[in-house]
């Protein structure tokens, strides 16, 4: 696994503020939420992997290039 740069990860950070509701579309982890599962974010780890509260009570990470999710919504508060 790669390590993001600083530049990656302060784009994830502001892509992905605390509050952004996200879609599972492929997550490669047996544990991992149903496909479709919807969460949100809680924050961005120094992996670049996104921290996510999901609605069915899991709180797997979203591995930055490995899993992918959809955003939900454009602006989060």
């Amino acid at each position: 696994m790669r390590f993001p740069n600083k530049e990656m990860l302060e784009f994830l950070r502001q892509e992905y503020p605390s509050g952004t509701r996200v879609r599972l579309i492929r997550m490669d982890d047996s544990q991992a939420p149903p496909l479709g599962t919807e969460g949100t974010v809680t924050g961005v780890d120094d992996m670049g992997s996104l921290l996510v509260d999901w609605d069915n009570g899991s709180h797997l990470n979203v591995i930055h290039g490995m899993d992918e999710v959809q955003k939900l919504n454009k602006e989060a508060k």
